[in-house]
C-alpha cells in the first residue's frame, strides 16, 4: 500500500493579472488533490488574498505555515493560475527551507478567452518562476506538458509520479536498515560503505548471528509466539514437505527477527543467509525474508545492504513488493532476453502461483545436507512489466551510484528450480556491458511496476546520487 503523501501548496498570483483566476485555480487544485488522496497544507483565503502568495508578507506567512508542518510535508506543489509572482514563490521555499521535492504546474489559457479579464499568461510565468528557483539553488520538477489543466489525466499522472518521487526522497533520507550476520566470506561483491549511506541519511544496525542463535536457544517450542509464527508461515506458503522440526526452527528465527526489527524501527534488512546458518542452526531464512518483502519491509540476501536500499526505493515508489535476484543466465540466442534467479526469498506477490512451494536449498544442500536447508520459496515470476534498479556505494570516488531501467517478464518456456523468470530488456547487451565495465554487482532489485522515471528524478535531482538510466 502506498503511503499517503502531504503536499504544501503555493498558489501563485500577480497583482496586475486577473486575481479571480487565483481563487478559482486554488479551488480546482484543492479538489483535484483531494480526489487523488493527497493531503494539503495551504494558506486559507482569510490569510492572504485568495490564499495566494504575492508580497513578501505573504511569503513569510506561507513559509511559517510550512515550517509548522515540516514533519508532515513530503513535497511542495506550486500552481500558477496566472503569471504568478516569482520572487514570492522562491522566497516561500527559501524561508521554509523544507528541502523537499517541488513540482511546478501552470494553467493553460483558453484561446476564446484571451481578454484582459481572463488571460492567464501562466505559460510565460512558469519560465520566470523556474528561473528564480534556479537562481535560488532550489531543485524542482516539471509537468509533462508545459501548461496543463489540473483536471486532465496528464496532470493527474504527473501528480501521482511526483507523489512517488516524494515518497522515495523522504523514505531514503531517513531509512533504517538492519544487517543480520556478517558478509559471506566468498561474496566480496556485496561490500558497501556504511559511511556513504549514513551521509545520505541511511542508517545500518547490525546483529551478529551468535546473538540470533542465543536468543533462539532461550525460546521454548511451546512459546505462543513460536506457534503463531509457525501458523503464519504455513498460511503464507505450501509447507507440506517441510519437516516439523525445521518448521519450528524457522518459526523461532522469525520471532527473533521480527522482535529485532520492531525494537530498532527498521525499514528493511539484509541477512547472511548461507552457510553459517545452515551449518550451525539447520535451516535457511528465505521464507521469512520473503514474508518481510511481501509486507513492504524488504529483505535482501547475502547481507547485500546496497541491494536492500534499491529494494526499498522501488517499494516506496510503487507501493508494491520488491525482490532481489541475480542477472543469472542467457536465454537461448536472443540477445535481449535472459534468466533471473534466486534460491529463493522472492515475495509471494510476484509469483504466478498464488501459494508458492517451500522447499530445500538445492545449491548448498550438497555441502551442508538437505536436512539443514529447508525454507526456500520456489516459483516462477509472473509475466508483467517491471523496473530494475541497482544501487552501489562507489567508495573509490566517495559517492552513491546506480543504474535503473524497465523491461518485462515473459512467459517463455523454462524449467528450473528456485525463484526465477525470463526477462526481456531492450538493448540488454548494452546494459550488461555497462554493468561489467562499471563494476556493478550481479544482484539487481526488481519491482513489478514501471517507476524508472520516478527513481531517476528522485535520485538525481533531490538525493544527488549518480544514475544511469538505461532506455530501449
Amino acid at each position: 500500500m502506498k503511503k499517503q503523501v502531504t503536499l504544501g501548496l503555493i498558489v501563485g498570483n500577480r497583482a496586475f493579472f486577473p486575481s479571480h483566476l487565483a481563487l478559482s485555480g486554488r479551488e480546482t487544485m484543492l479538489r483535484v488533490l483531494e480526489e487523488e488522496g493527497i493531503r494539503v497544507v495551504a494558506l486559507g483565503t482569510e490569510d492572504t488574498e485568495h490564499g495566494s502568495v504575492v508580497t513578501l508578507e505573504d511569503a513569510h506567512k506561507c513559509a511559517d505555515l510550512f515550517k509548522a508542518h515540516r514533519e508532515q510535508i513530503d513535497g511542495v506543489l506550486v500552481t500558477l493560475p496566472n503569471f504568478g509572482e516569482e520572487r514570492a514563490i522562491a522566497n516561500v521555499l527559501r524561508f521554509a527551507d523544507l528541502n523537499v521535492p517541488v513540482l511546478i504546474q501552470a494553467f493553460p489559457d483558453d484561446p476564446p478567452r484571451m481578454s484582459i479579464e481572463y488571460r492567464r499568461d501562466s505559460f510565460c510565468g512558469k519560465m520566470s518562476a523556474c528561473n528564480n528557483l534556479r537562481q535560488y539553488g532550489i531543485p524542482y520538477s516539471l509537468t509533462t506538458l508545459h501548461t496543463v489543466d489540473p483536471d486532465s489525466e496528464s496532470f493527474r499522472a504527473d501528480l501521482r509520479r511526483f507523489a512517488a518521487v516524494c515518497r522515495v526522497v523522504r523514505g531514503m533520507r531517513r531509512a533504517r536498515f538492519g544487517m543480520i550476520g556478517a558478509r559471506p566470506a566468498a561474496f566480496n561483491t556485496v561490500r558497501f560503505s556504511e559511511k556513504l549511506l549514513e551521509h545520505s541519511g541511511i542508517s545500518v544496525d547490525t546483529l551478529d548471528l551468535s546473538e540470533v542463535f542465543g536468543q533462539i536457544s532461550r525460546l521454548d517450542d511451546a512459546d505462543p509466539r513460536v506457534a503463531t509464527k509457525s501458523e503464519a508461515v504455513k498460511a503464507y506458503a505450501n509447507a507440506a514437505r517441510v519437516p516439523p522440526a525445521a518448521l519450528t526452527k524457522i518459526a523461532k528465527l522469525g520471532v527473533v527477527m521480527d522482535q529485532w526489527i520492531a525494537e530498532n524501527e527498521l525499514d528493511a534488512t539484509a541477512v547472511q543467509c548461507w552457510t553459517s546458518m545452515q551449518e550451525y542452526f539447520g535451516v535457511v531464512p528465505c521464507t521469512l525474508m520473503s514474508m518481510l518483502s511481501d509486507s513492504l519491509t524488504p529483505s535482501a540476501c547475502e547481507t547485500d545492504i546496497a541491494g536492500t536500499a534499491a529494494m526499498y526505493a522501488l517499494a516506496l515508489a510503487s507501493g508494491k513488493p520488491s525482490a532481489i535476484v541475480d542477472w543469472n543466465n542467457n536465454y537461448g540466442d536472443d540477445p535481449n532476453k535472459g534468466v533471473v534467479f534466486h534460491c529463493s526469498n522472492l515475495p509471494r506477490s510476484i509469483f504466478s502461483d498464488e501459494i508458492p512451494m517451500m522447499n530445500y536449498q538445492e545449491i548448498i544442500a550438497g555441502s551442508v545436507g538437505v536436512e539443514n536447508t529447508w525454507g526456500t520459496i520456489y516459483g516462477r515470476i509472473k509475466p508483467e512489466p517491471f523496473t530494475y534498479l541497482r544501487l552501489s556505494t562507489d567508495d573509490l570516488n566517495g559517492r552513491i551510484t546506480s543504474y535503473v531501467g524497465e523491461g518485462r517478464f515473459t512467459a517463455d518456456p523454462l524449467e528450473t528450480f528456485g525463484g526465477y523468470g525470463v526477462v526481456e530488456v531492450p538493448n540488454y547487451q548494452e546494459l550488461l556491458a555497462y554493468i561489467c565495465e562499471n563494476g556493478f554487482e550481479h544482484h539487481v532489485s526488481i519491482n513489478q511496476a514501471q517507476v524508472a522515471d520516478v527513481i531517476r528524478e528522485a535520485f538525481t535531482k533531490y538525493l544527488n546520487w549518480g544514475v544511469y538510466y538505461h532506455r530501449g
